[in-house]
This record gives C-alpha cells, sequence and structure tokens, in this order.
C-alpha cells in the first residue's frame, strides 16, 4: 500500500532514527572539534601577537569593537576545550553542548578576524552548533545512565540528523554557485581550474611554501581540466538531491570526499573535516561504526576451563 504524501515527506524530513545514531554524531563530530582545537592551538593563540590595527572582525567577533585583551583570550580557549569534554561525554549536555557551540564559534571568527579567513572550519563548527540544539545526549552519555530504559528510535532523532545533512549539502551549493556568478559556464568548460591551480602553486613556489608538484606536472596536459571542473560543479549544484534518499546521500558523500582529496593533490590545500570522513557521517549509520569499535576494544577473554 502506498504511503500518503504527508508520511512520505516526514520520512524524508524527520525519519525514524535510533537515538545511537544521532550520539554517534555527537561524539565523533565534538571529539573532531576539540582535537582540532588543540592542534591548533598556536594560531588560535596567535592575536596575543598581533597589533591592534589588524583586528577587522568577521562573524561572531563583530561583536567585539576591539581585540580582546590576554586574560579573555586564554579564558575563551579554556572554555571551549573544557566545554568540548563535557559535549563529547554527554555530561550536562543541556548546558556544556550550547556552550561549545557558542564558543568555538567565538574563538574560530576572532582568529579568523586577524588576516586570514579559514574557510575549512566552517562546517564542523556549523555541525557542531546543529548538535547542541538537539538530544544528542539520548544515549551513549553521561546524562543518559540515569534512564534506566535506552531510547527507542524515534523521529525527534531524524530531523536532527537530516538538519546536518541538510547544512552539509547547503554549503557545497553555495560553492557551486559561486562558480557560477564569478565564471558561469566557462568554469566548466574553460580553463578557469587549470589558471587556478597554477596560480596557487606557483604563489606558494615563490613564497617557499608547500606547494604540489603532481598539480605542476598535471598542468602540461590542459585536457584534463574541464571534465574535472565540470565534474565538481555538478556535485555542488546538484548536492540538494543528496536529501531524497539515504542511497542517493551515500553516493553524494564519496564524491565531495573524492573532491577534497583531488585539492590536496593538486594543490596541497587540506580540507581536515571533509577528509576525516566525519563531515558525511550523517549519510550514513556511524553508531555500527562505533559499536564495532567497542567490541574490538573491550572484547572479553575466552574463558579458561577448569582443571
Amino acid at each position: 500500500m502506498t504511503k500518503p504524501l504527508s508520511e512520505r515527506v516526514a520520512d524524508v524530513l524527520e525519519p525514524v532514527a535510533p537515538a545511537e545514531r544521532l550520539a554517534a554524531l555527537r561524539i565523533l563530530v565534538g571529539t573532531f572539534a576539540g582535537v582540532y582545537v588543540l592542534a591548533r592551538l598556536p594560531g588560535f593563540m596567535s592575536p596575543l601577537a598581533q597589533s591592534a590595527r589588524s583586528f577587522a572582525p568577521v562573524g561572531a567577533a563583530q561583536l567585539l569593537s576591539a581585540p580582546l585583551p590576554a586574560w579573555a583570550l586564554h579564558a575563551l580557549v579554556a572554555v571551549t576545550i573544557a566545554s568540548s569534554v563535557g559535549f563529547v561525554l554527554g555530561l550536562r549536555f543541556r548546558a556544556s553542548g550550547p556552550l561549545f557551540a557558542a564558543s568555538l564559534l567565538l574563538l574560530t571568527s576572532y582568529r579568523n578576524s586577524f588576516g586570514m579567513v579559514f574557510h575549512t572550519e566552517n562546517l564542523f563548527v556549523l555541525h557542531v552548533a546543529v548538535l547542541a540544539f538537539t538530544d544528542a545526549a539520548a544515549a551513549w552519555s553521561l546524562d543518559a545512565r540515569r534512564n534506566p530504559e535506552p531510547p527507542a528510535p524515534d523521529r525527534r532523532y531524524g530531523w536532527a540528523i537530516v538538519l546536518l545533512s541538510t547544512v552539509t549539502v547547503v554549503g557545497y551549493l553555495l560553492a557551486g554557485v559561486a562558480k557560477l556568478r564569478v565564471t558561469g559556464a566557462s568554469w566548466a568548460v574553460g580553463d578557469v581550474l587549470r589558471n587556478h591551480i597554477a596560480h596557487d602553486n606557483l604563489r606558494k613556489l615563490l613564497l617557499g611554501d608547500g606547494y604540489s608538484p603532481i598539480g605542476g606536472w598535471l598542468l602540461r596536459f590542459p585536457w584534463l581540466f574541464p571534465p574535472f571542473a565540470a565534474l565538481s560543479l555538478a556535485v555542488e549544484v546538484l548536492a540538494p538531491l543528496a536529501l531524497l534518499h539515504r542511497r542517493v546521500g551515500k553516493l553524494f558523500a564519496c564524491a565531495p570526499f573524492s573532491f577534497h582529496l583531488g585539492v590536496l593533490l593538486l594543490m596541497w590545500i587540506l580540507f581536515p573535516y571533509p577528509l576525516s570522513t566525519i563531515a558525511f557521517l550523517s549519510f550514513f549509520e556511524p553508531e555500527r561504526g562505533l559499536l564495532w569499535l567497542r567490541s574490538r576494544v573491550w572484547r572479553k577473554a575466552p574463558a579458561t576451563s577448569e582443571a
């Protein structure tokens, strides 16, 4: 029997999903974000060495009229790291979730207000913000240990997962629209991509920065680039189709991962969040991977027979 249209729409926008799936995304996205802050800690502290005249606030930092004093930046970093632990563990998540999302947004915006804007941070900051205001701690959390029974699958977990996927899809769609607005169809049929790769690698070479020898070598084959450019544009512009069916979403997730891998190989530009694959796990069942990992780590030793 065919489902009514309203029910089919509901299955797309807010499907029934297990709480463990949303919890797995909380753990993985939160862990990535927390580790990222720790790994890039010198960069996040670098505004202390910058002149106040170089402060050009972007994002949430536009709430500030002047650079933060040293003690305030140290406090912001400490709050971000501490709240990331509560976020991942699901400890007092109603407080630690929004606190981590807000502090992470302000910290990344503040660092981006001193010269270079790191677009590679946008997606995981948004994913943290989405998760912070959902029931992502209903399972696999310290908060959930107070509940005698595990939560049943529900639509309130599904809509949050769909929202994460929507944020991902919209990000790539906007990138495709920007390409069309700036270059038009020439991006897909001309030498725009090839020229961009050549300019980026030459600039890095002249400045003594890391560059891609592979990208430089492939420039001698101009016929390669229009198909690559057209494919990348198609993936971005058609990204919303990934929300219509789970199989399409899984197929879509493989495409931008391959795109970012190509950017790394051809331009030596690292997008750590997409390349970690965590950015696309809302299209999959990440709880299965964590369950498998737990079974491998905490596997019980075989019982020994008594003599």
